[in-house]
Order: structure tokens, then C-alpha cells, then sequence
């Protein structure tokens, strides 16, 4: 087994360049395909995920640029179909359902990484867009969901196995397209669901995420309220 050892006792003193979260990134990015204005984000790690993640926008149709760990992305005109051999090697992948939903009013996504529904909660996914009123339907390994009209809706996105931080980004990004008020109980506190809260406020959006540390509130055009009730 590989191993670290730290020899201790001694000052320490320099500096490091830390480099952005990779969790952050991934649902920041898939939120690009909310807005047809340019978006640019600072800090993308260079991992293989974020590479996949871009790869999947410009398969969507979004043109993408990329230099030194800022990432422009202009989502103008996009489709919403995201086959296997696109999404396959990432997990994370998934979470463009959300914003393709509501872009589109429609969006196909195949299972990410051969996962089955049920071993891992993207059923709560599925579980959240209903509620929004999307039609959801798994045919041949691909999610499909699809809905005219998207509404808000108190949403409870807990489980047995706890929060979904993943289903709560997916729903919350639905829902800044959706009309009315979005509550999502029992959703994820972890920071990266915090970070990507704080980009709708950015692009015309109110995104007011209440958990039993932080209380956002923010003054735009429609709100998506994340509240966890454990």
C-alpha cells in the first residue's frame, strides 16, 4: 500500500497555488447551459472530469474555450440529447439533465456509467423533476424526461441513505427555469451545493439556500429555495 510520511518538528514557510474544486466545477459548468449569454469560470481544475464535463457541452452544442484554468462557455443554441459513448466515463455527467430540462423543456441522458436506478439515489433526481411536472421514462439504459411547462414545487429530496448532493444541483437547476417557488427539503449542505447556489443570483436569478450554517438571500427575479429540515 502506498504511503505517506511526514517527518515533523521543523517551521513551515512558502506558498502554494490551490487549485478550484473539482466538485464545484462540474454542476457550474453543466449550469452554463442555463443562459444563452457567454459564461466564464475561473479556477476549473485540470482533471480528466472537467475535460469530460466540456467535452459533453460541446457535444450539447455550447462552444467552449479553455486556457489556463478559465473556461468559457457560450451555451447560444443547444440540443439536449447526451448519448452513452459521450457521458460514460463520468458519473457526474448527469447533472445535465437539470439545466437541459429546463432549457429545453426536454433531455436525454444515458445512465452514467451503467449505473442501475436504485444502487445509487439518481432516482431522487427523477423524483424531483416529476415534481417540477416532467414526464420521466428510462428506456434502453437513457433517462429521458420531458415537460411543456416546468412549476415549482416543495420537493423532499432525503433517503434513507441521506442527502443526494448530485439530485439536489440536478433539481435546483431545473427549477431556475421553472415558474413560482422551488423548495427542496432535506437537500445536500455540502459547499459545492452552496457554490453552484451562488451562480443563478448571477445571471438574473434568486437562489436562497437556508441550511443550519448559512442563509442566503438574494434580490432577483425568481427564487429556488434549498432547505434541509434534518
Amino acid at each position: 500500500m502506498d504511503k505517506i510520511l511526514v517527518h515533523g518538528g521543523h517551521p513551515l514557510s512558502g506558498s502554494i497555488k490551490v487549485s478550484g474544486s473539482k466538485n464545484s466545477s462540474l454542476p457550474i459548468l453543466a449550469a452554463t447551459l442555463l443562459t444563452r449569454e457567454p459564461c466564464v469560470v475561473h479556477g476549473v481544475p485540470d482533471l480528466s472530469d472537467t475535460h469530460y464535463m466540456l467535452q459533453i457541452l460541446a457535444h450539447l452544442g455550447a462552444q467552449v474555450e479553455r486556457a489556463s484554468g478559465t473556461v468559457s462557455v457560450t451555451a447560444e443554441k443547444i440540443h439536449s440529447v447526451a448519448p452513452y459513448d459521450v457521458v460514460r466515463k463520468m458519473r457526474a455527467s448527469v447533472c445535465v439533465l437539470g439545466p437541459s430540462l429546463g432549457r429545453c423543456k426536454e433531455a436525454t441522458v444515458a445512465l452514467p456509467g451503467g449505473c442501475v436506478i436504485g444502487d445509487r439515489p439518481i432516482d431522487l433526481h427523477l423524483k424531483g423533476f416529476e415534481a417540477l411536472g416532467a414526464a420521466v421514462r428510462v428506456e434502453g439504459g437513457d433517462i429521458k424526461v420531458f415537460a411543456p411547462k416546468l412549476s415549482g414545487a416543495v420537493i423532499n429530496m432525503q433517503s434513507k441513505f441521506g442527502p443526494t448532493v448530485l439530485g439536489t444541483d440536478n433539481v435546483m437547476m431545473a427549477a431556475v427555469l421553472a415558474d413560482g417557488v422551488t423548495v427542496i427539503e432535506g437537500a445536500a449542505q455540502e459547499p459545492e451545493v452552496v457554490d453552484l447556489a451562488n451562480v443563478p443570483e448571477q445571471n438574473g436569478r434568486e437562489d436562497r439556500r437556508r441550511g443550519n450554517a448559512s442563509n442566503h438571500h438574494r434580490r432577483c427575479a425568481a427564487i429556488c429555495t434549498a432547505r434541509n429540515t434534518r
